[in-house]
């Protein structure tokens, strides 16, 4: 009975994770406080895939004894008409909630604490869709509204997984606090037969803490490895997490537990899916680390940066795509005439028959980004401005990076809005994304107004922010809502001007490129044609010779 059932039900969640795997596709990445250079304590994310890309401040209150609070699936998709929010159940609500940023996965809250997300997906086994509750996204909203420290999060969301159930593939969070805390979170579900009236535990999770002095990052595989099941300062686990892997036949006692390889040892896509990004990344940080681009195991989660890293560092790797290696994207007839690191989703059916199992090679910045962040905690600052993330809408390489303030109140309407599967000119989001599709015509040469776009704003931000620090720690001392007004102002005017100009580099583009011709202000034109190299490898001028008779 019970191996007729485990069948079919395998079957069953072996189709659902191949339909959902091609939007899976997010990077995150960690930096400790005393490897940063202002004693920030960072953490990312790229949100890659169609999710919602809109910003809502959900505003936090007290709760009177009895309220309830709904328990949803698909948050994450609320931009796509085809995606249908389902609620699943009621949990009841705590006596007071912080105010949060919402979006497809929520990242920060009032309390600076800032959450990033990847998932790893995991083996099917652990699925359990039809009696497990809880989605990755509906458990950082409840951690962001009950909590304000990372090791707060981590318990909330592991006992209300446990209690309520599972239900989404393996997922991870990296999670940064006041405290000067860093922890990177992993879950997965409690396999297809676990019922909520059985007592036991409804998830198997773990976190580890990311040292002070250390740099981690994950990329749609699971990243812990051992587990120091007596160091409780810098690991937390569910009870079931060997008991579990046991009763599966994955691991027994005596043998090494390695949580990604018990938990994750197939991880999806092509081969080097995600070993490409985080052997990119940490040759980013650490040149000297000679990694192995073909390895066969995994780089370790943790390493020491041999330079103190920024936010601008992170934002920089947030925009890479394999530049100056030899997964150079914008290098071969795939890149086009004019170096196009974008590679479209190609399904296995179109592909060469012996290639099946391949893939193009995946960057750190993707086209289908809904929109990725560089969040940063600073130290002894209040909690309205202790965090700052720097948000951008659409692709890393061709957005644009505008500060949020943790104690921000409202973010302007724009970026509240958005069809997606509609061209909708009210929504920021559309802006970003034109500038990025437009700038594929021509990419060579657009990416350059972009990226001069992409100084002259974020270099302007960043001079501007210690003003706009000490300016609000002012106003902090004698009122800390005039802070909060303060910061909540210079936000939207960012965003709003952020977006104006964003809309009119856009139209900048179409004029300056079309036609084939590169256009001057003062109507001065060139035909720049085709690079030499590609002409010769695509046969240019071949048609031109004598038909044989």
């Amino acid at each position: 009975m019970r191996n007729g059932t485990w069948l079919r039900r395998t079957l069953l969640t072996v189709l659902l994770v191949f339909v959902a795997s091609s939007a899976f596709a997010c990077t995150v990445m960690m930096v400790g406080k005393n490897a940063t250079v202002d004693g920030s304590v960072m953490t990312t994310h790229t949100c890659d895939g169609w999710y919602d890309h809109r910003i809502q401040v959900i505003p936090g209150g007290t709760h009177k004894p009895g309220e309830m609070v709904p328990i949803h699936k698909n948050i994450c998709y609320m931009t796509r008409p085809n995606k249908e929010l389902v609620q699943v159940g009621e949990i009841p609500q705590v006596e007071k909630t912080y105010t949060y940023f919402h979006t497809g996965y929520p990242f920060m809250n009032e309390k600076s604490l800032i959450i990033g997300e990847y998932t790893w997906s995991g083996r099917d086994e652990n699925l359990n869709e039809d009696k497990a509750w809880m989605m990755i996204e509906q458990l950082q909203v409840l951690a962001l509204q009950r909590t304000a420290t990372a090791r707060d999060a981590i318990r909330v969301m592991g006992e209300l997984a446990e209690k309520y159930g599972y239900a989404d593939g393996g997922e991870a969070l990296s999670i940064a606090d006041t405290t000067g805390e860093l922890w990177l979170f992993a879950i997965c579900g409690p396999g297809p037969l676990w019922p909520p009236e059985s007592g036991k535990p409804g998830a198997i999770r773990v976190a580890q803490r990311i040292p002070d002095d250390g740099f981690a990052m994950g990329s749609n595989r699971a990243r812990i490895a051992e587990i120091d099941w007596n160091d409780k300062e810098n690991f937390m686990y569910s009870s079931n997490i060997k008991s579990f892997a046991e009763e599966m036949g994955w691991w027994k006692e005596g043998e090494p537990f390695v949580f990604h390889k018990i938990y994750n040892p197939e991880p999806y896509g092509s081969p080097y899916y995600q070993q490409r990004r985080e052997w990119r990344v940490y040759s980013l940080v650490d040149p000297e680390l000679n990694l192995d681009p073909a390895a066969a195991e995994q780089y370790p989660l943790v390493i020491k940066p041999p330079k103190k890293l920024s936010v601008q560092d992170l934002m920089a790797i947030n925009r890479d795509y394999l530049e100056g290696t030899r997964f150079d994207l914008t290098k071969g007839l795939a890149a086009g005439p004019f170096g196009n690191p974008n590679r479209y989703q190609t399904p296995k059916d179109v592909r060469p028959e012996n290639r099946k199992g391949n893939d193009w090679d995946r960057a750190i910045s993707i086209f289908r980004c809904s929109y990725s962040f560089v969040g940063q905690v600073r130290p002894n600052m209040p909690d309205p401005l202790a965090a700052v993330v720097w948000f951008g809408e659409d692709a890393p390489h061709s957005t644009l990076y505008m500060p949020i303030y943790a104690g921000t109140t409202e973010v302007p309407k724009p970026y509240t809005l958005g069809k997606r599967h509609v061209f909708d000119k009210e929504s920021a989001w559309w802006a970003w994304n034109f500038v990025s599709n437009w700038a594929d015509l021509k990419f060579s040469y657009m990416i350059e107004d972009i990226r001069e776009a992409q100084r002259l704003h974020e270099n302007k931000y960043f001079l501007e922010l210690p003003q706009v620090d000490k300016k609000a720690m002012e106003l902090y001392g004698k009122d800390p809502k005039q802070a909060v007004a303060y910061v909540t102002r210079y936000v939207n005017e960012t965003l709003t001007k952020g977006l104006e100009d964003w809309w009119e580099l856009g139209w900048t583009l179409v004029g300056k490129y079309y036609d084939g011709m590169i256009i001057q202000p003062d109507g001065t034109f060139k035909n720049v044609g085709y690079p030499t190299e590609w002409l010769e490898a695509v046969g240019f001028g071949d048609t031109d010779a004598e038909p044989k008779k």
